[in-house]
């Protein structure tokens, strides 16, 4: 029988609540069966589950604890990460509770030798990272959840057993009352990185593990610093390694620091231990005998691993579940997010009967396609910060040295942080628009640019759980080639909108579903459009196909591919 944690964890700025575990469930007979039952509810799953209930797609989730996750774990969110937020209606909470910040500081011997400065424009709703503990994320989560009729989050539930037939997947769930079977046409794994579902189903993830561990540790201190990444090399307490910090809400401040290789983790996390590395790393700032409370700490190991393949018949995986990826350049949580805003309208389309065979196809090759550019990517970082070898550790020492008199090496220190994956090679572009031929604006596969419309108006503001035609006009009328082929799209079934971009103040363009004004010209400058160009945008805002002068029948070819129908 499972027997969840009851008593609410320990923490110096979160209250943690015990919920309350489902089971009525249990010794019901015949098992019920949902469109989707998603394993884990941690940001990943919770998201998921709120991406899929836009499209009207009601969702079981089911976590093995009664409470949200222990400790700070996954802190920074990027940019890209609160444009997905925003639309599942969490971007504002997040930023009100979180701390902005855009600049690294890497440090060498006591001298800062690289300073990293993330883009932000007027362009830019959000701040390139925003810092915010994963308890408190996942409590605003599960409050939109909780708010949501479709979606119904049963705590205390562990998945012990898992089969599945052709049109759907059976679990077996134990409670602390006992056990009970649950049907699903659609299992989603979104349950970590020690993913029950990814040993049921005997999985195995495929890269490299490193050698090098770190201690995380959580202190209550306050510090007169800015927000801002600090990173650590060889000091003089922790020679050979790496120590980094952050800034968190509630003057929390994040500390991880590597371990000697023949250390064990009970040594590393004993109190003495943390008490004289944590106040050796507080000497290096300035501070004199420190006055700090521990909050939470623990041992990660660098990791850069996948799946081969997310789809498994009818279990999906997505998150930690699916791949393990390096934390140095915020990826882990980050690329979860991507993860499931790529799943959520691929999955819904196809429950819908709307999408063709190769829609959610396309969800595990672009994903994986994405973990294998982050792994080969995230390990230039991981080699610089843990050096798997004496060569690499020879290489590494000495850009550190040289570093301190030579500004040419000091970009090596460049973390190479999280950003959103191009889907250039998805199945899903549509191979005969006018790509090619743009001189600027976001291309087949990107991710669309969250032009400033307003004062405090964003382009990604009009955007929701749809397909959109981004039309640039001068004319008051949409041609009725579009019209007749979007209202023909339609009745099948697929979700699209038509956002009219018009230059000359018009008051309404006829045929269009939005109007948005670009009299200055700015968002037509920037996407490099003209009169007639169009841009087609998936669910996920990233661009499919674009076109400087559309017709009908291509917009109907462009969507039909974009469906997974080609």
């Amino acid at each position: 029988m499972h027997t969840p944690l009851a008593e609410p964890r320990r923490s110096l700025y979160f209250d943690y609540q015990v919920f309350p575990a489902h089971t009525v469930s249990v010794n019901t007979t015949p098992a019920q069966r949902y469109p989707v039952v998603i394993v884990g509810a941690g940001p990943i799953g919770l998201t998921t589950a709120l991406d899929l209930a836009r499209y009207g797609i009601p969702s079981i989730v089911l976590e093995s604890e009664q409470q949200v996750s222990e400790g700070s774990r996954a802190i920074v969110f990027t940019r890209r990460s609160l444009e997905i937020l925003q639309q599942v209606g969490l971007s504002e909470r997040v930023t009100s509770a979180g701390l902005a910040w855009r600049f690294g500081n890497s440090y060498y011997r006591n001298q800062r030798v690289f300073r990293m400065e993330a883009p932000h424009g007027t362009d830019d709703r959000f701040a390139p990272m925003t810092n915010l503990q994963q308890p408190c994320l996942e409590q605003f989560l599960v409050d939109a959840c909780q708010a949501n009729p479709m979606i119904e989050l049963r705590w205390g539930n562990q998945v012990k057993a898992l089969t599945q037939a052709d049109d759907h997947a059976t679990l077996m769930v134990d409670t602390p009352a006992g056990e009970y079977s649950l049907q699903a046409n659609w299992v989603i794994a979104a349950d970590g990185a020690r993913s029950a579902i990814r040993s049921l189903l005997g999985l195995q993830l495929e890269g490299a593990s490193y050698e090098g561990r770190f201690v995380i540790a959580d202190i209550k201190i306050e510090l007169d610093l800015p927000t801002e990444r600090l990173a650590f090399f060889d000091p003089h307490w922790n020679p050979g390694n790496t120590v980094l910090m952050h800034r968190e809400p509630g003057n929390i401040w994040r500390i991880d620091y590597q371990l000697a290789r023949d250390e064990t983790p009970e040594q590393a996390l004993s109190a003495d231990s943390l008490r004289t590395r944590i106040n050796a790393q507080l000497g290096i700032l300035g501070v004199e005998n420190p006055q700090w409370e521990l909050d939470w700490c623990s041992v990660y190991s660098a990791r850069a691993l996948t799946l081969p393949n997310y789809l498994h018949d009818r279990v999906i995986f997505t998150g930690d579940a699916a791949h393990l990826l390096p934390i140095f350049g915020v990826r882990g949580a980050n690329t979860g997010f991507q993860d499931c805003h790529d799943l959520g309208w691929k999955l819904a389309l196809t429950i819908k009967g709307v999408a063709g065979p190769g829609l959610l196809a396309s969800y595990s090759a672009e994903r994986v396609g994405a973990a294998r550019e982050i792994i080969a990517e995230a390990g230039k970082s991981t080699r610089f910060m843990t050096p798997p070898t004496s060569g690499y550790r020879l290489l590494r020492d000495a850009v550190l040295s040289l570093s301190l008199t030579q500004a040419f090496v000091r970009p090596l220190y460049h973390w190479r942080t999280s950003r959103p994956h191009d889907y250039v090679d998805s199945a899903l572009n549509y191979r005969h628009d006018d790509n090619s031929l743009f001189t600027c604006g976001p291309h087949q596969g990107a991710p669309l640019l969250n032009i400033r419309l307003g004062d405090d108006q964003f382009l990604f503001d009009r955007l929701g759980a749809a397909f959109y035609l981004l039309y640039f006009t001068d004319a008051g009328e949409v041609p009725g080639e579009i019209q007749a082929q979007i209202q023909s799209l339609r009745e099948n079934g697929v979700p699209l909108q038509l956002l009219a971009i018009a230059s000359n103040r018009q008051r309404e363009v006829s045929g269009a579903d939005g109007l948005i004004d670009d009299h200055n010209g700015h968002l037509r400058t920037r996407y490099g459009a003209a009169a007639g160009s169009a841009y087609l945008v998936r669910p996920d805002q990233h661009v499919c196909a674009r076109w400087q002068h559309l017709t009908g029948p291509a917009l109907r070819d462009a969507v039909e591919t974009a469906l997974g129908k080609e």
